[in-house]
């Protein structure tokens, strides 16, 4: 990247990904100029970001907040105030603006998904940290990114690792991926227990600092289960060639094995900025001074197979995959319905894989042909999801 500048777009602004990926704007200096931001409803990081960064083009929630931002980018004197766009069309014109390098696409939920399709469609490198984009729609997405010869970058760390590892040798060379995972805070907790979990224990992972549906996924181990999801569209490998194991350190962020035998892992500080970075600038590496391994702190890396029957969101997963179709788009409507009812305190934890279980039950998987089909079986999973929760009814037990 020496002597260039490359144009950054980011959805999802405000969020806990987008704050740390304008960090490693700041941090590399002149490298980056931001061109457009997208974000909900916090305008006042949002006005922030504008007034730091001065992008051209904003876009936010819902029209009715335009009239607000533009209030607070006057009270921080932002002269030049950006084209403010909103909604689904804001969402787009992020995602497809024209000068644009590279898409950052961090929103959280399917509200991100037509946009970073349309951004692959349009040719553009996509630095990819929502999940719901390939686990909702990863035959679509990945043929739209061939077709137009546009370039995804895992940003989530365990498959940045597996696309840093995999540098090293040819695909035909592959025997396996293998994703880690801490864990999460109930790793050692009897299963029994579990019935007793509250959304403020779910709520403490053990390394990351992550938003909260993302921070509920790792504790049951539905986000591995996604990861699987995500890998097999990524790396174009069999299900049967993706393995997970737990790692409670989440130091090693990923590995994969090669057919001779030999295991290539990534190994860095449990930091989303380093995976950002490395989407960012890829296929350099620039320096970084703030995110060095410790090797003196750094005493054990251990390795346990995942226990999946106090876990089996991992093995609904699993079970979407090969389902196919439409029934990944449906384990991640239902997933959000139930994370959103435990964090409501509607049902207990335990029950978070079963009304997911329950609703992919009754659900036969069908082809989706194209990005609406996936909005109108994520509207149709998300209802169904909702009468599945009334009937569980409310956990027992006093309010905390």
């Amino acid at each position: 990247m020496t002597g260039s500048v490359r144009i950054i777009s980011i959805l999802g602004s405000t969020g806990s990904v987008g704050r740390q990926c304008l960090q490693v704007v700041e941090e590399l200096g002149d490298c980056f100029r931001v061109a457009a931001l997208a974000a909900g409803a916090n305008l006042d990081l949002l006005a922030g970001q504008v007034a730091r960064f001065q992008p051209q083009l904003v876009a936010i929630a819902s029209q009715d907040k335009v009239r607000a931002l533009r209030a607070r980018l006057r009270a921080l004197g932002v002269a030049r105030e950006p084209e403010i766009l909103w909604g689904r069309e804001g969402l787009n014109a992020v995602a497809t603006q024209v000068r644009t390098d590279v898409v950052v696409s961090a929103t959280v939920g399917i509200v991100g998904l037509e946009a970073t399709y349309q951004a692959l469609a349009g040719g553009k490198t996509v630095a990819l940290a929502n999940k719901e984009v390939l686990v909702a729609a990863g035959q679509l997405v990945t043929q739209a990114a061939e077709v137009a010869g546009a370039q995804i970058l895992p940003v989530d760390s365990e498959h940045n690792a597996l696309h840093q590892c995999l540098r090293a040798g040819r695909p035909r060379e592959v025997r396996r991926l293998i994703l880690t995972g801490s864990g999460g805070p109930f790793l050692m907790w009897p299963r029994a227990r579990l019935q007793r979990v509250t959304p403020r224990q779910a709520l403490q992972h053990p390394n990351w600092r992550m938003g909260r549906r993302i921070t509920v996924d790792s504790a049951t181990l539905m986000n591995k289960g996604f990861e699987i999801i995500e890998a097999r569209w990524l790396f174009g490998l069999r299900p049967e060639s993706i393995e997970v194991v737990i790692h409670p350190q989440s130091t090693l962020h990923s590995m994969v094995e090669f057919v001779d035998g030999s295991v290539l892992a990534q190994l860095a500080p449990p930091d989303m900025r380093l995976p950002l970075q490395y989407a960012l600038t890829y296929p350099d590496r620039l320096p970084s001074h703030n995110h060095q391994l410790n090797w003196a702190e750094l005493r054990k890396l251990e390795f346990r197979r995942p226990d999946e029957r106090k876990f089996p969101c991992l093995r609904l997963g699993r079970e979407a995959l090969a389902g196919g179709g439409s029934w990944p788009c449906v384990l991640n409507a239902a997933d959000e319905v139930a994370v959103e009812a435990f964090l409501a305190r509607r049902i207990r934890f335990p029950q978070i894989p079963e009304l997911i279980e329950r609703v992919l039950q009754a659900s036969t998987p069908v082809p989706l042909h194209s990005i609406d089909d996936v909005l109108a079986c994520d509207r149709q999973a998300r209802a169904y999801a909702g009468h599945v929760l009334g009937r569980l009814g409310k956990p027992k037990g006093r309010r905390r």
